[in-house]
């Protein structure tokens, strides 16, 4: 099988995270069933959509596990010159929604798969796809909990996001939170009689400010990263009715992408002690007034060592020498974090293309994705891991 070919087929589901990924996981069983490959799916709650892990070899011994997301980000509200879910290919490049982040990637491992179904693997290759991704990692989750359950385990996770096939050994961890301020409403001409929840939440925003600066003058430094401290950032904020009404609530959504020498759940209790001061202020005057922060969502870093047998392992394969670190989050933490198996980060394309319009991947990449897994599969059958 070629590898483009299957991402046409990937491309056209449009399976943005808020609808099912149920037509590109039975394309893919539909494939793997072709080829006598046992897979198993993990539905959500609702039924809609699935994970899915397959198996190459035998089970009862550690191998190698090749990761990636089926959802995509939306076009909607994008300036696309061409179709998003379609796949175009000009000038050495394949545009389509998901080709870069990370469609392109899954092709190639899909493909691996059935190449290492024709060869009597020594050790297992496996392939874990999840859903939801985009939105904070969360359809993987469930199929983390099946991994941690199992009696023998991936000796290696192999997560394609794009790096431009470099060998990545890390990323940030993400913690997402609201801050709800609650005040006193009242007539906009008789204010200083309220208590105005935007004003309580721009007095958090100054606080996270000053957490920020903070960190980026005396904070942690992993100078692997373009931005090598931790960072706090505010993405939205939003409150009032009508003008002539002071507001009595405000949220605020915000994130911490700490390295890994900074604990989130730390800074974050940080915030709430400062939180609880600016309350303080006020309390004596308006004793409902609180600001109540809530996590959302948050899921781990991922520092693989680099003297790691698994990273030496996937530079092997590439030929490569050094190592990177990347901006963006991952599921790598929670393989690492939660199933204990290590992790490095390798993959087709570029995270600069992502969520953006007209989205490529150049056939360059994956063509090199290819000879990585090619070489993998070989050493599987000679069992040179």
């Amino acid at each position: 099988m070629d590898s483009i070919a299957i991402l046409e087929k990937l491309v056209a589901f449009p399976t943005v995270s808020r609808d099912s990924n149920l037509g590109l996981i039975s394309y893919v069983a539909e494939v793997l069933e072709e080829h006598g490959i046992a897979y198993e799916l993990i539905h959500d709650a609702a039924g809609g959509k699935a994970n899915l892990f397959a198996t190459v070899g035998p089970k009862d011994r550690p191998g190698v596990m090749l990761s990636g997301h089926t959802d995509v980000v939306p076009v909607k509200g994008q300036a696309w010159t061409m179709p998003p879910f379609a796949l175009t290919q000009h000038d050495g490049r394949l545009y389509g929604r998901g080709t870069a982040d990370m469609k392109g990637f899954v092709a190639c491992a899909l493909r691996a798969m059935v190449m290492a179904a024709r060869q009597p693997l020594k050790v297992p290759l496996h392939l874990a796809l999840s859903y939801d991704e985009e939105v904070g990692c969360l359809g993987v989750r469930s199929l983390v909990g099946m991994l941690a359950e199992m009696p023998v385990k991936p000796w290696l996770c192999l997560v394609g996001e794009p790096t431009g096939m470099q060998v990545a050994t890390g990323h940030k961890g993400k913690l997402a939170a609201r801050a709800t301020c609650c005040g006193r409403e009242g007539h906009s001409a008789l204010a200083p009689l309220a208590l105005n929840a935007l004003h309580l939440g721009c007095d958090f925003v100054g606080v996270l400010r000053d957490e920020q600066d903070r960190l980026a003058r005396e904070g942690a430094r992993d100078t692997d990263y373009d931005i090598p401290y931790t960072t706090v950032h505010v993405g939205k904020m939003s409150g009032g009715v009508a003008l002539n009404i002071v507001p009595n609530r405000c949220e605020i959504d915000f994130e911490i992408r700490n390295i890994a020498a900074d604990d989130a759940d730390t800074l974050l209790s940080g915030l709430r002690m400062r939180a609880e001061e600016i309350v303080a202020g006020v309390a004596e005057r308006v004793p409902e007034a609180a600001i109540e922060i809530d996590v959302t969502n948050a899921y781990p870093g991922l520092d693989t060592p680099v003297a790691s047998p698994a990273v030496a392992f996937v530079k092997s394969l590439l030929g490569a020498n050094g190592t990177i670190k990347v901006a963006f989050g991952t599921e790598g933490g929670l393989f690492s974090r939660d199933v204990g198996t290590p992790t490095v980060v390798c993959g087709p394309g570029s995270m600069a293309q992502g969520h953006k319009p007209d989205e490529f991947v150049s056939i360059e990449q994956m063509r090199r994705c290819d000879a990585m897994l090619d070489a993998l599969v070989e050493r599987m059958v000679s069992a040179e891991l």
